[in-house]
């Protein structure tokens, strides 16, 4: 398994990220969210599932299975990983979906300490009746969603009717897409600064849920 680190070496927290299912680990969006994380204290693990990688090896380019195909591959990536310190999982989008469906398995046999989901894809594009929310009601882990308001995989709007766990926090960026990305001529924000916001705050969360000093 390949993984690309970010942050400090001597990190006391971990965050270990999944792509989305149609970008590699090392796609713009997941890049710049690696490197401000890491910029804030945390050390981060970028990894792929199989079938991305694969479109690096010339296997053509394979269309995403399904999350659900995806979970043994997520621990098997937990099992491989190295990690100082204590250990938050999660990802980008589809990574983020299949971390949620992992983690209270991990969490309850003490080998993470929360999930970390960015841009949750709550139903697909156009289609907010498919709902993929039925485990986050009763999700024991600690748990994070960053989330932009207008992002096309669950708005401000859906999300505030779905019912989840009291254990989830929903960090909401203005004007934010599926990137976390605002539109600065409608609301005067950049990328950088979502980017900062969400970095600070995950860091500022991390430390509440381990007991560790990130910085």
């Amino acid at each position: 398994m390949q993984v690309t680190f970010d942050g400090p070496k001597n990190a006391r927290v971990t965050v270990m990220l999944a792509h989305g299912a149609g970008a590699p680990m090392d796609s713009a969006s997941l890049t710049a969210i690696a490197e401000a994380l890491g910029g804030a204290g945390v050390r981060v693990a970028r990894f792929e599932f199989g079938y991305m990688a694969g479109r690096r090896t010339g296997d053509g380019r394979k269309p995403p299975p399904r999350a659900e195909t995806l979970l043994t591959e997520y621990v098997a990536a937990v099992n491989a990983l190295s990690a100082n310190g204590a250990l938050i999982i999660g990802g980008k989008s589809m990574g983020g979906r299949v971390a949620s469906m992992v983690a209270d398995e991990l969490f309850a046999s003490d080998r993470i300490r929360g999930l970390l989901c960015l841009g949750y894809p709550f139903h697909p594009p156009a289609k907010p009746e498919q709902v993929r929310t039925k485990h986050l009601a009763e999700l024991r882990t600690p748990t994070l969603i960053v989330q932009g308001t207008r992002d096309p995989f669950g708005t401000k709007e859906d999300v505030s009717g779905y019912r989840l766990s009291s254990g989830i926090d929903v960090l909401w960026l203005d004007d934010g897409d599926h990137d976390l990305k605002p539109r600065k001529s409608i609301s005067g924000l950049s990328a950088a600064d979502h980017l900062k916001t969400m970095a600070e705050a995950v860091s500022t969360w991390a430390g509440r849920i381990t007991g560790q000093s990130i910085r």
